[in-house]
């Protein structure tokens, strides 16, 4: 049997990979504006001792939105927009948190972290990749840029996690 049977699958399957500059940018976009809104809506939910962390994650994801807004105007990016690239293989996990859960009126800190410490690596892994699929200029400076301000976000999460769960459900005081 040959191997370029009617419809090539293994081609079909590398051109559905990819998507254009366009989409991703989309998806980022909305992924930014969704953190904002999530992160926002909890501040008057959480506990004081992790309101500050909630309250920057909310400012930072704000300014991630934003930034895309202006990426979305500079025309160097505007002659790039149609290109195709890999889409990363987190792509579906990243696309997933689009859609954000209800933690109600009196949300667990414990449960709070473990979705901001997941919304925050999927983040990362989804820039570092995108960074390393598009070409050098602004979008790939982006990228760069949002995947280190992602990493430094789980690494707060991580170390708040850390204190909460190990410190009895209270937060150790820092040093």
């Amino acid at each position: 049997m040959s191997e370029h049977l009617e419809g090539h699958p293994p081609a079909y399957e590398r051109i559905r990979s990819k998507k254009t500059l366009a989409e991703i940018l989309q998806v980022a976009t909305e992924f930014e504006r969704k953190a904002c809104q999530f992160y926002s809506a909890l501040i008057p939910k959480v506990r004081k001792h992790i309101r500050y962390l909630v309250e920057e994650l909310a400012a930072e994801e704000k300014a991630h939105y934003e930034r895309f807004q202006r990426l979305a105007e500079d025309p160097e990016v505007q002659q790039q927009i149609q290109a195709r690239i890999q889409a990363p293989v987190e792509d579906h996990r990243f696309s997933d948190y689009i859609h954000l859960p209800e933690f109600g009126e009196n949300p667990d800190d414990q449960a709070i972290l473990q979705y901001a410490l997941g919304r925050e690596d999927a983040a990362m892994k989804q820039y570092r990749e995108l960074a390393h699929s598009v070409p050098e200029g602004p979008i790939r400076q982006l990228f760069d840029f949002l995947a280190d301000e992602e990493t430094q976000h789980k690494r707060e999460l991580e170390k708040t996690y850390y204190e909460l769960v190990f410190g009895g459900g209270r937060m150790v005081p820092r040093v």
